[in-house]
């Protein structure tokens, strides 16, 4: 018999990914080759290599990848003090790239030509996938299932999986669960009762942050110490990446921390309910902007704000692995250089406070800012500046 083609499929375990796999292998007659990657989303790891053997499986491939996805992923990305549309911290789309591109790492290894995902035709994730395939290895060849199979619904998908011997948790069997995402950074819900932005979602729904009503009634204290614009240390222990961010959640899970609830702009056009828990990275936005707003000069500053936008919406849409998404990273990370210093912060019920912040980069002058006698700066030397910027005011003013 001629040797079957191979496929490196995204896999989770979960009844999507596991229907795929048996699709891929029935209808398309490709020998699936697995990849699930640990970027700190939890206990289905071990899940997913055990479905992937029953499935026939040979070549399986589990890579812990976290520190790596919180070093040269989420950090870099945080430098910009990056929101898609002024809320979402990006927890699903920062970790696309990593994941595809591993994929094609892998089908390089093992020789094969497809490599296919689980996300739906609907989603920003078949984009955030294919465009970081392509950009890896513009020859390589996708299959989406999504975009192809006669599969409907959660209904067909379980019909499927029962024609086909697929074991699958039976206890949301009538009842369409939410559509989840978890990594380190976060967590996000979508379906169900969320498809309306009217409702709220229910709190057993949250898995990761108590809500703000139940959390202490005892403030916590930290500091978060950064270099070159990176968190370094908490509390003056020095961490690496995985485990800094991994204390920050716990720190904001306990106290009800960064949950979000946002309709979006998906990048095929619909907008999108989706509700967020990002507890660590709420905490961290909060510490960078406290210690970038004594060690950035403020041209520096509102250029970052000005184009933290357009590099948001990149990350959004997929293109990280794209010139100009490397060329903004450039000059982002420049403007980090002597962001440097200690941020103080109280976190307490839903909220983080800035206390205080320090940094021998620093270019706060009390001498300057002080309203008290001081010799450093001549007041009248406002009056020519203020009338040099009226000037143009006066000038319109005479011709309206």
């Amino acid at each position: 018999m001629p040797k079957k083609e191979k496929i490196v499929l995204a896999f989770s375990g979960g009844l999507d990914t596991s229907v795929i796999l048996k699709w891929l292998q029935n209808t398309k007659n490709l020998e699936v080759v697995t990849f699930t990657a640990d970027i700190g989303q939890g206990s289905e790891i071990k899940e997913a290599e055990k479905k992937a053997r029953s499935l026939g499986v040979k070549e399986i491939f589990i890579e812990n990848l976290t520190n790596e996805f919180v070093k040269d992923y989420v950090f870099p990305m945080f430098r910009a003090n990056t929101l898609y549309e002024g809320h979402y911290l990006l927890g699903t789309s920062i970790a696309r790239p990593l994941i595809a591109k591993k994929q094609i790492q892998i089908a390089n290894e093992v020789g094969a030509s497809y490599v296919s995902h689980g996300a739906t035709g609907k989603g920003n994730d078949q984009i955030r996938f294919e465009l970081a395939y392509y950009a890896e290895n513009p020859k390589i060849k996708v299959i989406a299932p999504w975009r192809e199979w006669n599969l409907k619904s959660r209904n067909d998908l379980i019909e499927y999986a029962n024609n086909n011997n697929i074991s699958f948790s039976k206890e949301k069997k009538n009842e369409p669960p939410y559509s989840m995402d978890a990594n380190i950074l976060h967590t996000s819900y979508e379906g169900k009762i969320l498809e309306d932005p009217w409702l709220p979602p229910e709190e057993r729904m949250f898995t990761r942050t108590v809500s703000p009503e139940d959390a202490p009634n005892i403030s916590t204290e930290i500091e978060i110490e950064f270099l070159n614009g990176d968190p370094v240390k908490i509390n003056h222990e020095k961490k690496s990446p995985e485990k800094l961010l991994s204390q920050l959640n716990e720190i904001g899970g306990k106290n009800g921390v960064g949950r979000l609830d946002l309709v979006e702009n998906r990048f095929v056009g619909m907008k999108s309910r989706g509700v967020y828990e990002t507890p660590g990275g709420t905490i961290l936005l909060v510490a960078r902007r406290a210690i970038e707003s004594i060690t950035l000069d403020k041209g520096a500053a509102h250029l970052k704000d000005e184009l933290m936008p357009r590099y948001a919406e990149l990350i959004y849409n997929g293109f990280w692995f794209s010139p100009e998404r490397k060329m903004l990273q450039s000059l982002i990370n420049e403007s980090q250089r002597n962001v440097n210093g200690v941020v103080k912060l109280k976190i307490y019920k839903g909220n983080v406070f800035v206390l205080g912040r320090k940094s021998n980069s620093s270019l706060y002058s009390s001498e300057m800012a002080t309203f008290e006698e001081e010799k450093v700066y001549n007041q009248k030397d406002a009056e020519g500046f203020i009338k040099l910027n009226a000037l143009r005011l006066k000038l319109f003013k005479n011709i309206t």
